[in-house]
């Protein structure tokens, strides 16, 4: 069911599976207990879609030793996540395929752009029991700041 509004601090997420780029399905309840960051993109093979990604691998070490799996996601189908995958380096985590049902996890966390065809650039963090702890959505154009991600999950450790 599409939700017209985003998803907000608090919400439950449903489990869910898609396949990543090499064509396994990923399915986000066995990994209860870790923390996950869902990182929507637009499109692959754009620049800002790209940075965004690279971002993510320049820092999996840290993801790694704060408990916390990353997913990129966007629309795309698996074998094109797989080449982009390739060509732009990512190596250290799982880039998922949102292709069919056309967007329809994007669709059903409220960050489907229905004029567009793709979803928001947005970073949403679930905790450990697949609970919102952290949203935000960027301008299209707009490379969203890894460090800040990081230093949100830092930042529960330490509470």
């Amino acid at each position: 069911m599409k939700k017209t509004e985003p998803v907000k601090k608090g919400d439950f997420i449903q489990a869910f599976t898609l396949k990543d780029h090499h064509n396994n399905p990923i399915n986000t309840d066995a990994y209860k207990g870790k923390i996950i960051l869902l990182s929507f993109h637009p499109l692959a093979w754009t620049p800002v879609c790209s940075d965004q990604m690279k971002s993510i691998e320049a820092n999996i070490s840290e993801f790694n030793r704060l408990n916390t799996l990353c997913l990129g996601i966007s629309i795309d189908t698996v074998f094109t996540k797989k080449a982009w995958s390739r060509d732009i380096g990512i190596k250290s985590f799982s880039m998922l395929a949102d292709f069919w049902p056309h967007g329809e996890i994007a669709q059903n966390l409220g960050i489907f752009r229905d004029k567009d065809g793709f979803s928001e650039r947005a970073n949403i963090i679930l905790d450990e029991n697949s609970r919102v702890i952290f949203i935000k959505t960027y301008p299209i154009s707009q490379l969203p700041d890894i460090k800040e991600i990081v230093t949100f999950i830092k930042d529960l450790s330490v509470s």
